[in-house]
């Protein structure tokens, strides 16, 4: 059952980079808010991962930092994506409003290069194959 609700997670990740990505066809290109989708897509495929390893709730917190660390205690390779982490911690919440931060195209850009190294993280990738698995056996 934490594995199906992990995927749901996942799968809601995964359309947070989706909006992203299409928007960046936008002109002029909504950065906050492709930034903020990243930011999103990051939080949920972290918070997936914590409750397929701790079965509870996810906490409710926006900051991708603490939830690396807690997804670090099940998994030293989460500390690979730390700074992937660090940077897009900051578009979840100051993003959203005018005048809170200035992104520019390069930040954009990172922010969706980070977006795309968690989705293919490999601890990531390797509940997907499990749940993909356990449909074909279940």
């Amino acid at each position: 059952m934490e594995l199906e609700y992990s995927i749901e997670w996942f799968q809601f990740a995964d359309s947070d980079l989706a909006a992203a990505e299409y928007l960046q066809g936008m002109h002029p290109q909504p950065m906050e808010i492709i930034c903020y989708h990243c930011q999103q897509s990051a939080e949920k495929y972290l918070k997936g991962y914590l409750i397929f390893k701790d079965t509870v709730a996810p906490p409710r917190i926006h900051n991708i930092d603490t939830l690396c660390e807690m997804c670090s205690e099940h998994d030293g390779r989460f500390h690979e994506i730390k700074k992937a982490c660090n940077v897009l911690t900051g578009y979840g919440v100051q993003s959203r409003y005018p005048n809170e931060m200035e992104i520019t195209e390069n930040d954009m850009q990172n922010a969706l290069a980070y977006a795309r190294q968690i989705q293919e993280f490999e601890p990531l990738r390797e509940l997907r194959r499990s749940e993909k698995t356990s449909q074909l056996t279940g």
